[in-house]
């Protein structure tokens, strides 16, 4: 099977055509690895340092329902049909791919199969669902800050899923659990905030 960057390199670039892709045409080019697969591509966009607008919510939405499945022991994932029918912009897509190819080939470098129960045992796939499904929340947040990490985590550790590397799992594991921490924090300063302000407005200090 060929490695994931030689994929979306040939799919995205080179076999491409039409205006737009759609998730239906990424699940299709997935095929047996969908879980893997999709974790890492729907994840790219806002694990990169790059402007990526429009991707972190729909994209979350669509991980966590895949996690949901994860922890529930599903082999097969399921999506509805309106869903897979939504089209992104190809030159917008291509842009997000040149940026994250080059990322995504460093961690081919790194990658083969060790600690993969992991990666294919059910408790193994439990703890990776729920760390996904609570990173996925945290993509939903539109509060800055709180999407980066947690998706970097999510790449990294559905990048170990799909070749069952659970040590690459594990480190993505780690990551999620910082971004967890980091989107945690950015709230409760938040609320902190907006609570010091409003009693401010009460108090008439303002």
């Amino acid at each position: 099977m060929a490695r994931l960057s030689l994929e979306l390199q040939r799919y995205f670039f080179e076999d491409s055509s039409g205006p737009k892709v759609t998730l239906q045409d990424i699940l299709a080019l997935a095929g047996e690895r969908t879980f893997g697969f999709l974790f890492v591509l729907l994840s790219l966009p806002s694990a990169l340092p790059i402007p990526a607008p429009g991707y972190s919510v729909p994209f979350g939405i669509v991980m966590f329902v895949l996690a949901v499945q994860l922890i529930a022991g599903r082999q097969r994932l399921w999506l509805p049909e309106k869903w897979q029918g939504r089209a992104f912009e190809l030159a917008q897509v291509q842009g997000v791919m040149k940026a994250g190819l080059p990322w995504l080939k460093r961690l081919e470098a790194l990658s083969r199969p060790r600690l993969s129960y992991i990666c294919t045992s059910l408790p193994g796939r439990v703890v990776i669902g729920t760390a996904i499904a609570l990173m996925s929340i945290s993509m939903m947040i539109p509060v800055p800050g709180t999407n980066t990490l947690p998706a970097i985590g999510i790449f990294i550790t559905g990048f170990g899923l799909l070749d069952d590397d659970g040590f690459i799992s594990l480190i993505g594991l780690v990551v999620c659990v910082l971004g967890g921490i980091l989107s945690s924090l950015i709230l409760l300063f938040g609320y902190e905030a907006v609570r010091t302000g409003i009693e401010l407005i009460r108090s008439g200090g303002l």
